[in-house]
């Protein structure tokens, strides 16, 4: 027990970073400047820090490419935290142990994640609650059924409502756009940095 307790002591205290959340919406912003095109496809990748080729990625590519820039590797952090704590994640894939493919490219798995290590903030109607380097989950109703997605809060304002534009990859690669209130938030969370 004592050890399982160290483990995940050692597991949050690695994922502070001295960076800020200004720095992490930097980098989302800096993301959509890449050709991406989205593939949601399954891929063996390397562990730690494992990637698909830069060309290829889905929403949550944007945030796990977002806070490598930051020195953060969400794909060792969830691994371990998922090895730890198996029982907490969502069991949607049947999967019976932990997959350093795919766990950490789940939004599902993320939100948990976030909810454990991070701070869980409230999800309100108003524009001025959601600032720079805050993820925001949605899900995306439609002929398909529930989808969920992700994207960062950025430094960019829109012109006519004045919100920050989140970065995010629904389909096009990665873009900077007013999408915030487009979809039902299902969550709101900061991790793993200072504030600016």
């Amino acid at each position: 027990m004592f050890l399982r307790i160290l483990s995940s002591l050692f597991l949050l205290g690695s994922s502070i970073s001295s960076a800020t959340y200004t720095d992490l919406a930097k980098a989302a912003i800096e993301r959509t400047k890449q050709g991406v095109r989205y593939d949601p496809s399954y891929a063996k990748i390397s562990y730690p820090m494992g990637d698909l080729p830069s060309d290829r990625g889905v929403c949550t590519d944007v945030i796990i490419r977002s806070y490598r820039m930051l020195g953060i590797d969400l794909q060792e952090l969830i691994h371990k935290d998922m090895k730890l704590h198996f029982n907490q994640y969502p069991k949607l894939w049947r999967l019976k142990r932990t997959d350093t493919n795919i766990d950490h490219r789940r939004v599902p798995n993320l939100r948990v994640f976030f909810k454990r290590h991070g701070k869980s903030l409230k999800v309100t109607s108003n524009g001025k609650d959601y600032k720079p380097g805050d993820i925001v989950t949605w899900n995306l109703r439609g002929k398909q059924g529930n989808l969920p997605h992700i994207g960062i809060v950025t430094t960019l304002k829109s012109q006519d409502a004045g919100r920050y534009l989140i970065a995010h990859n629904i389909g096009a690669g990665p873009e900077l756009e007013d999408v915030l209130f487009k979809f039902d938030i299902t969550g709101h969370y900061r991790y793993g940095l200072e504030n600016s």
